[in-house]
């Protein structure tokens, strides 16, 4: 069986035609992936993000590039059961039940994993004798991630998997998640929500305009941008002078709280308490990773980054 990168993505480019001209989805990505890492995929709507996936899945051919999963070609990975995805399309066959839907899938695959120990993963046993057209959504979501896991794959691909789950159903999902990792698992994934890519992924490549602009753990990706703030309660505190303490970009008052985002904070924070010592409740913290992504994909012709792994 052929070894290597969980997935190796050389200069992929992707363009749509349109009736307003050609659209340049994505425009040169490279990326690697190792065996049991779990990566985030981020980017504002319109990056690139879906479109990336579905070439590393072989649902989407690249104009120019190439993909290969395990050293091998995406077919011979998808013909082995070595990959399993959560698409955001795609729906379940109606008048069957989850179990029979799970089994079906499961027969495809030369060695699949425990139908039912595929069904109690993703937490829904009590639904598997379930009409599918019974299923609410966050279930629906649920089953077809059972379908996803069900040939017990080595790299397991996501593609906005909590939509639609109420904030019980994410943190169950995120839990086995958590347990497909610790086996050793490779997991790709494709989110809207920040927190997700802070709290569970190894890495994060974020994508902006069809490239990748960042790529690392978050908290690396998180220093590039460099702001810190400071809050702090300081009683008929005035802005502008604020504004004008050295190391301070900016500087927000709301009744007796003070927000200072700052260039330099230890420069700010002396100035600040040497101007005002009365300043109580300081608190000094990072950008985040929500900060981090809006500098990084805000408007302009972003430049490929190399790798800050």
């Amino acid at each position: 069986m052929a070894t290597g990168p969980a997935i190796e993505a050389r200069g992929l480019v992707k363009t749509f035609r349109s009736a307003n001209g050609p659209v340049e989805a994505v425009r040169g990505i490279d990326l690697e992936i190792d065996p049991g890492e779990t990566v985030a995929i981020l980017g504002p709507n319109g990056a690139g993000k879906s479109t990336t996936i579905d070439m590393l899945l072989g649902l989407a051919r690249p104009d120019r590039g190439h993909v290969s999963l395990f050293g091998g070609s995406v077919a011979e990975a998808v013909a082995l059961g070595r990959i399993g995805a959560l698409l955001q399309t795609g729906q379940l066959i109606p008048d069957l039940s989850l179990r029979e839907i799970v089994a079906m899938m499961a027969a495809l695959y030369p060695s699949p994993m425990d139908v039912d120990e595929a069904i109690d993963l993703t937490g829904i046993s009590r639904l598997a004798g379930r009409r599918t057209q019974k299923l609410s959504g966050g279930e629906s979501q649920r089953a077809r991630f059972a379908i996803a896991l069900v040939s017990d794959p080595e790299l397991i691909v996501l593609d906005e998997p909590t939509a639609g789950m109420d904030v019980e159903g994410r943190r169950a999902f995120w839990a086995t998640v958590r347990e497909l990792a610790a086996r050793g698992k490779t997991v790709i994934f494709a989110t809207h929500y920040l927190e997700e890519a802070d709290a569970y992924a190894d890495r994060a490549v974020l994508m902006a305009r069809g490239r990748v602009v960042a790529d690392g753990p978050t908290t690396g990706i998180k220093a590039r941008v460099g702001a810190r703030t400071i809050r702090a309660t300081l009683a008929r505190a005035d802005r502008d002078r604020l504004a004008r303490l050295p190391g301070v970009k900016t500087a927000d008052v709301h009744g007796d709280t003070v927000i200072l985002t700052c260039s330099d904070s230890d420069a700010a924070i002396r100035a600040l308490l040497a101007a005002h010592g009365e300043t109580r409740d300081i608190e000094i913290t990072g950008a985040g990773l929500e900060d981090a992504f809006l500098e990084l994909t805000s408007d302009g012709d972003p430049q490929p980054q190399a790798a800050s792994r």
